[in-house]
């Protein structure tokens, strides 16, 4: 019957390429990108359509032979740092990204490498990066691949040669911004906007001529301080709006609202929709005397294509302040509700509730917590505001345990919507986080500047608690129902942070997970049909595409990204090999294996500090060098251990790393703006003292 159907389907659309072929001619310009669907063979764009639900109608891989599903091709990139990109696949060309921004294109079908492009970002700019040097992606068009760099740059590149054809810097490059999202091409213009809530940016999405790289509009998501001059720019029109729900004056920490990841085209009705982050800082009462909704962080927007002109919005947490960005991806989709086809988009931002919300005109039609939460009793739907929990909002010396936290119910993982089955498929988790002020609130020009004491979020030594803490750490991919609100399936995971999602016409549902595995699942009931183990872990989504009669799908295997990064309680933590791109067929077997390496042993240190500079160490380390070093120097294994490194036994080497910056084109920056020598020898006198826990009990 699906086979049926999706021929149906296609002759409907009148250019459904089944088969694939390496041979398409035809640019991949507007129509062509309008029609993707009639294209389930190549993968075009972000999301796969428009509509970006991650559904292919390709079914050759389905419920049945799934079991003869095999690893066919993969390709070892240069580093292990995480991987988050969605390859696009463009007539039998695979393009996709790595860390650092890099570009690629190989044969879909051998897996040989055609080109490579590398944007040169200098090393320091990883300080800039909260959550790792990852990249979402490239966008094509045009015979053009378009990807957002790390530094700001929007950089379209010859997708034959990988000769860069243009370069424009799309952020103010004496600040903290970074570019980690996938661009999107629409009507002609890349859009693409940013990262950096945490370091104190004021958030933006951009459109530029897809030919020429000239700007065409802007919309700023947080409106200038009371007084200021407008910023020339589409967004001034909404400028009295969104001023009046501000208060005090937010200009030196911008306010946030980056736009660092949705941003969908919606055909229906000639609109991008935009999903808009966090406050900066987060506590609302830092950043608007405690007062005000803050438009429009934490929201969705509605802007005009061509124009960039305000449409509508829907904020999911007003005056936020627990990290809860609703930039998580956004699917558009026809559901019928209450007997009545309704063009809605759907989304489960990190807040922990599911909306599905008029496309027409941005109203709330349901929401419903798809993780456990307590910093509501509900949203009311007449109002589309949530009912706050009394002690959500901390302040003063209160301290707020939030679930789900500031890493989400579900973060930027991509979900996915069949069509056959309506249900939405989410990578979802549990991960609890205190939230407690930073006083007195110092801001460091450049750095971390979230305005909580993440210190207060203490790991402890013995590993009975350490275990303890590790089992309430849950990750799970729900099935669930968008139209009754309800969960229709679970599978549980064996901790948090797994990949993006893949649903398909075979019946099939593709994930990754920290542990390395690639896994399908029977769409309609959970049941698991098929596993892969590739050892590396996966937070990337896979995709699938065919050429000349083979179906294959492909994924972006590293692990990273913010959890990944910083959490000692990843998967195989302390070592992590170098990511790849794996490609599967069926009835393919090739060899496959990664060799797992002794550790260093630690490093004992023959110096005793005293208990304050230690004290002193580890506030210090656990709010500025842990979050690339891991929590208590337990090192997720993507970047150095540092109880391990040699480095820690020598006052002069230390010191020449994290004060005078010797490894800073390698991405460790000198923090001598920042820190005293006398600071960072307390820091080595407390990555010392777990080094001495892991020699003595091997944690």
């Amino acid at each position: 019957m699906k086979s049926i159907v999706t021929v149906l389907v296609c002759v409907a659309l009148a250019a459904c390429d089944i088969a694939g072929s390496s041979k398409q001619a035809e640019p991949v310009d507007d129509r062509r990108l309008s029609q993707a669907q009639a294209e389930p063979a190549n993968w075009m764009t972000h999301g796969g359509t428009y509509r970006e639900q991650r559904y292919n109608q390709l079914d050759l891989i389905n419920t049945e032979s799934v079991e003869n599903l095999g690893l066919k091709w993969f390709y070892q990139f240069e580093d292990r740092r995480g991987l988050e990109a969605t390859p696009l696949v463009i007539d039998g060309v695979i393009y996709t990204t790595s860390a650092w921004s890099r570009v690629h294109a190989f044969d879909a079908t051998t897996g040989e490498p055609l080109w490579h492009y590398d944007p040169e970002i200098a090393g320091e700019v990883a300080f800039k990066a909260c959550c790792d040097v990852v990249n979402r992606g490239p966008a094509f068009y045009q015979g053009k691949v378009y990807v957002g760099a790390l530094d700001g740059r929007l950089i379209a590149v010859d997708a034959k040669t990988g000769k860069e054809v243009w370069s424009t810097v799309t952020v103010d490059q004496a600040k903290s911004y970074t570019i980690t999202g996938a661009p999107r091409v629409i009507k002609g213009k890349v859009l693409i906007g940013n990262s950096g809530g945490e370091y104190g940016v004021r958030g933006y999405v951009s459109a530029y001529d897809a030919e020429t790289g000239d700007l065409v509009w802007r919309f700023y998501t947080v409106p200038p301080i009371h007084g200021a001059e407008p910023d020339g720019a589409a967004s001034d029109s909404m400028i009295a709006a969104a001023q009046a729900t501000w208060a005090g004056d937010w200009s030196e920490l911008g306010g946030g609202g980056t736009v660092w990841d949705a941003i969908v085209y919606d055909e229906d009705f000639d609109q991008v929709l935009v999903g808009v982050g966090n406050g900066s800082p987060w506590p609302r009462s830092l950043r608007s005397e405690g007062q005000g909704d803050n438009l429009f962080i934490s929201s969705v927007l509605a802007l005009d294509p061509d124009t960039g002109k305000y449409k509508w919005h829907y904020q999911g947490t007003p005056g936020e302040e627990w990290d809860f960005t609703q930039t998580q991806p956004i699917i558009l989709a026809t559901l019928e509700i209450d007997k009545q086809p309704r063009k809605v988009m759907m989304q489960a931002p990190k807040n922990g509730f599911f909306y599905v919300i008029d496309r027409s005109n941005g109203k709330l039609i349901s929401a419903e917590n798809y993780v456990p939460q307590n910093w509501t009793t509900g949203i009311d739907l007449e109002t589309g505001r949530p009912k706050m929990a009394p002690d959500a909002r901390y302040s003063g010396d209160e301290l707020f345990v939030a679930l789900p936290s500031g890493h989400g119910g579900h973060n930027w993982q991509p979900m996915a919507y069949h069509p056959d089955t309506g249900l939405v498929y989410i990578p979802a988790q549990e991960i609890a986080l205190a939230y407690q002020l930073n006083q007195p609130f110092e801001v460091r020009v450049g750095g971390w500047n979230l305005g909580v004491d993440l210190a207060v979020n203490e790991i402890p030594d013995d590993q009975e608690q350490i275990d303890a803490i590790r089992s309430q750490l849950k990750g799970f991919l729900i099935a669930w129902d968008p139209i009754k609100q309800k969960e229709a399936w679970r599978v549980d995971h064996l901790g948090p942070w797994n990949g993006g999602v893949l649903a398909t016409a075979g019946g099939l549902v593709f994930q990754g997970n920290a542990s390395g595995y690639l896994q399908a699942f029977d769409a309609s009931t959970g049941r698991k049909v098929w596993s892969f183990d590739t050892k590396v872990g996966i937070i990337a989504p896979p995709i699938t595409y065919a050429v000349d009669g083979v179906q294959y799908i492909a994924l972006m295997a590293g692990y990273g990204g913010g959890y990944g990064l910083a959490a000692p309680f990843t998967e195989n933590a302390g070592f992590r090999p170098n990511g790849r791109l794996m490609v599967f067929a069926l009835n393919e077997e090739l060899d496959y294996d990664v060799v797992k390496p002794e550790l260093a042993p630690a490093v004992v240190v023959n110096k005793v500090w005293e208990k304050a500079g230690r004290d002193n160490g580890a506030q210090i380390y656990e709010t500025t060098c842990g979050l690339c070093h891991g929590a208590t120097a337990r090192s997720s294994g993507i970047v150095p251990d540092l109880r391990r490194s040699p480095i820690l036994a020598s006052a002069e080497a230390w010191q020449a790393v994290v004060h005078d910056g010797v490894l800073k084109d390698r991405g460790m920056i000198g923090f001598s703006a920042y820190l005293s020598p006398e600071d960072i020898e307390d820091v080595r006198g407390y990555v010392a003292e777990r080094a001495l826990q892991l020699h003595k009990h091997g944690n």
